[in-house]
């Protein structure tokens, strides 16, 4: 749901940064947005955007807003910045609101999408939407990453959530450097 949530607000590809809004327990968080797929994301942005300006041409535009946030910016959700980076094929009518816009893809479609691609990969253990996060957690501590950094962009509350993580990496201890040696 962080994915296909995602606005184009969230995306900072100056800074090489994900924001991620009202993840788990509807906690904010900033996490990595790799270089090498944001050529193809600013591709996907600008597909949103000739989308979005063919909605407002039809009188339409209009994306959810959370909360309180339609009082408060009451013209935000015709503004590009807040459309979905994903957005559905069609637009469709809200049943809370029972205004027609376009909402985000469904979550379905991406895990059959992972599904599809871990088949063709030939991939035979059991692989979901939540393995990529479990495989970034690992991978970033056999990189080294500090596991402060890597609690903070996993938005985890506590940092014991996060030692879980060192359970299952790689430990090649052969491989690390004493300080002496460095000295």
């Amino acid at each position: 749901m962080e994915c296909i949530r995602l606005r184009v607000k969230d995306l900072d590809f100056e800074r090489g940064l994900i924001y991620v809004r009202g993840a788990k327990s509807n906690k904010d968080r900033t996490t990595l947005f790799p270089k090498s797929i944001q050529q193809e994301m600013r591709r996907q942005v600008e597909k949103v955007k000739r989308l979005h300006d063919e909605d407002l041409a039809q009188g339409y535009g209009g994306v959810y807003l959370p909360e309180a946030l339609p009082r408060k910016y009451p013209h935000a959700a015709q503004e590009f910045r807040w459309q979905y980076v994903f957005p559905a094929k069609k637009r469709s009518v809200d049943p809370r609101t029972a205004v027609e816009r376009r909402h985000h893809v469904l979550e379905s479609g991406l895990q059959k999408a992972v599904k599809v691609a871990v088949d063709r990969c030939g991939i035979t253990k059991r692989v979901g939407c939540h393995t990529f996060r479990h495989s970034f957690a690992t991978h970033m501590l056999e990189d080294g990453v500090n596991i402060r950094v890597l609690q903070e962009l996993m938005g985890h509350a506590d940092v014991k959530t996060t030692e879980i993580y060192t359970h299952v990496m790689e430990k090649d201890i052969s491989a690390t450097v004493s300080p002496l040696d460095s000295l």
